[in-house]
């Protein structure tokens, strides 16, 4: 479980940092894609050891991650140019 909380984690931070580096919009599928994965093992790993507030934590990022990467094209890009 340690290695996968592992993995989960880097993803989250390699995303991260991306993104605050400038080479990662935090609107892209890429960003949106890796803090789905990532935070989906971390919940999983956290899950496996029992400690539930990770469960929570990681699991309402993951669906919120994924809520975004599964919008649709159309609702973004209408988004996007309210914030223009």
């Amino acid at each position: 479980m340690t290695v996968l909380a592992s993995i989960g984690v880097g993803i989250l931070m390699a995303a991260f940092l991306a993104n605050l580096a400038g080479r990662l919009d935090s609107r892209s599928r890429t960003y949106q894609g890796m803090n789905a994965v990532g935070a989906g093992l971390a919940a999983f790993a956290s899950y496996g050891i029992g400690f539930m507030p990770f469960v929570v934590l990681e699991g309402t990022w993951c669906i919120a991650a994924l809520a975004s990467l599964f919008r649709p094209v159309a609702v973004q890009n209408s988004s996007d140019r309210q914030r223009m």
